[in-house]
């Protein structure tokens, strides 16, 4: 016997029919996922929460406050930026990061936004 599934059948279908009538679809929760699945990495993390405590960043400035080299921050701000979570824009030769609206939510969804923390 597993101790994380039923020993026996004990389905609420006017329950889970209900639910299944109405429950996302993988259509549309392949996009929440892929945003969520941008976060998973610590470093990511990482920078998405420092974004959303200030409105912009450069590079330097999120390498220096998450202690990793420009090159691997560079790498894992394509990732969030590809995932709408964070935005870019070019200020002569910087380029300066701000978390989105959606990438403020997440944060706040997994607890690790600025309103609220860890």
């Amino acid at each position: 016997m597993s101790s994380d599934r039923c020993d026996l059948l004990c389905l609420d279908l006017p329950k889970a029919e209900a639910l299944r009538a109405t429950r996302l679809s993988e259509e549309h929760a392949r996009a929440p996922a892929e945003r969520a699945k941008a976060l998973s990495d610590p470093t990511r993390l990482i920078l998405a929460a420092a974004l959303a405590e200030t409105d912009e960043l450069c590079v330097c400035d999120l390498a220096w406050v998450a202690e990793r080299s420009e090159n691997l921050v560079s790498h894992h701000l394509r990732a969030l930026r590809g995932a709408g979570l964070v935005a870019s824009r070019r200020q002569g030769k910087m380029v300066m990061y701000a978390v989105t609206d959606a990438g403020r939510a997440l944060l706040a969804a997994v607890g690790a936004g600025a309103e609220v923390a860890l």
